[in-house]
């Protein structure tokens, strides 16, 4: 599933949290947010696409989930945060290359031809990851260690990318064919842009084959490398991009530009990004998977990148210029969107208020992001009871309707945009910094069910306050307006 990706170490943001973040850029897939609690998880898992069969430990924790609302593929739980405040986002759709694929052939689900012949299962994949994996894991590490035995034990259908986060580290795995991964630890003081390729440009083969301290992968990819003839490399260099990615025509309309656009944003004084003597370019397959931004990022910051449309370059579709080069490249922010999630473990707070997810339906260049404490039993029926049937009682559906109705008008619309956008996140900001302290002092720590009660009521009333303006202001741009005046 096409998606974008932004990690951030916790000496890259404002407050020294950790952030793992995705753009879910489905097909307009309805979503909602929904709190499992351990009795309501299987304990035997069988996916809808591979029909591969798991069973799964006895003593799950309870996690948030981001499910699609339409059952018939599968769950698609997308993100989450557990009640040991580690955070999940799964997955980003990765590239790679034949000989990966010949090497370490994907595990894809095969319908028995004949009679008396049995079907053959599938790997698992985007559909199954979080929830095998979530509820089982207390740091960012264990679920790269879990993770990877699933993928060498099961196999994936897919080439995918997943990212881990607690309030110390963040890593991210990346599937390698078949059964083969390998995995990094975020350094502190960096951000990592992902947008639908194999990215990791820099990796300690011999630390990840031995103490595991920053990295971790198959315990056999020497050999598979090796075995395979995989090693592109010149002059002795380790670039897993090279060995297990790709570098088509396609990655440079479709994903390198994404890349290109976030590093322009977080490094515009240290790098150069434009005119001729640019270091990187839309086009460029060395832009660098990891950056020091050149200023600490808030939760805004990253709800920005992943709202992107390349405003301020040729390339914006949305320009009233005719620059030739409008809409060449593949957006950040898209209308196909489901959800979009930052999970962010903060470490300054007390664990019960440590985990904040924050969410955001449909396509984030036109909605709103809303925080949500994860450390509750269930989430207020504005974001958990979603239907197929569209409705304004639901953050998913008010959010799409504002965007479908905003981007025929974008000149006249993105000023209410912005507005709307900047007032639910400061009234959020103000709910929970309330709420924080009301916690700390009083030590109850069951108002995170009341807070988020609130954030949940002052968005309905931003969303439907939106809604009315957005839709008058679309009615006036109807093609069939008349006025007797107009004679």
């Amino acid at each position: 599933m096409p998606c974008t990706t932004v990690l951030v170490g916790k000496n890259a943001s404002n407050d020294h949290s950790t952030m793992i973040s995705r753009t879910d850029d489905g097909f307009f897939d309805v979503k909602k947010l929904i709190v499992v609690e351990p009795d309501k998880q299987p304990r035997k898992y069988k996916s809808v696409i591979s029909h591969v069969e798991i069973d799964l430990p006895d003593d799950p924790m309870r996690y948030t989930a981001c499910p699609s609302v339409d059952k018939k593929h599968g769950i698609w739980a997308a993100t989450g945060i557990n009640a040991a405040n580690v955070g999940m986002t799964a997955t980003e759709t990765i590239t790679t290359n034949p000989r990966v694929l010949a090497a370490d052939p994907l595990v894809v689900y095969q319908k028995a031809e004949k009679r008396g012949e049995k079907d053959i299962p599938g790997g698992i994949g985007e559909e199954d990851i979080v929830v095998l994996t979530l509820p089982y894991i207390h740091c960012a590490r264990e679920g790269v260690i879990r993770l990877g035995q699933l993928l060498e034990k099961y196999g994936t259908y897919e080439s995918n990318g997943i990212a881990f986060n607690d309030e110390n580290e963040v890593w991210w795995l990346e599937t390698i064919g078949g059964h083969h991964w390998m995995a990094r630890r975020v350094p502190d003081d960096v951000v990592v842009i992902a947008p639908n390729q194999f990215g990791m440009d820099g990796f300690d083969l011999e630390d990840a084959l031995g103490e595991r301290q920053q990295y971790m992968c198959s315990a056999d990819l020497r050999e598979f490398i090796a075995d395979n003839l995989l090693d592109m490399n010149q002059d002795g260099a380790f670039n897993p991009r090279d060995i297990f990615g790709s570098h088509t025509d396609m990655d440079h309309i479709y994903n390198t530009p994404r890349a290109w656009f976030m590093g322009r944003f977080l490094t515009p004084r240290s790098h150069r990004w434009d005119g001729p003597d640019a270091e990187f370019g839309p086009e460029s397959d060395n832009i660098p998977w990891a950056l020091k931004p050149d200023r600490k990022l808030a939760v805004e910051d990253i709800k920005y990148m992943l709202s992107t449309h390349y405003q301020g370059t040729p390339y914006n579709p949305y320009s009233n210029q005719d620059t030739g080069k409008r809409g060449m490249y593949r957006s950040i922010g898209i209308n196909r969107t489901g959800v979009t999630s930052i999970c962010q473990i903060r470490g300054n707070v007390p664990d019960e208020i440590r985990g904040i997810e924050w969410i955001c339906f449909g396509s984030t260049t036109f909605d709103a992001a809303l925080p949500v404490y994860t450390n509750v039993a269930k989430m207020p029926k504005y974001l958990s009871d979603v239907t197929l049937d569209t409705s304004t009682e639901n953050f998913y559906w008010g959010s799409r309707l504002i965007g479908s109705l905003a981007d025929p008008i974008y000149s006249s619309a993105i000023q209410m945009i912005e507005r709307y956008q900047n007032a639910v996140a400061v009234k959020s900001r103000q709910i929970i910094r309330e709420y924080d302290q009301k916690m700390i002092d009083s030590g109850d720590y069951s108002l995170t069910a009341e807070a988020n009660e609130k954030l949940c009521a002052m968005a309905k009333k931003q969303t439907i306050d939106t809604l009315n303006k957005v839709l008058l202001e679309s009615s006036k741009h109807m093609k069939n307006g008349y006025n007797r005046a107009d004679n």
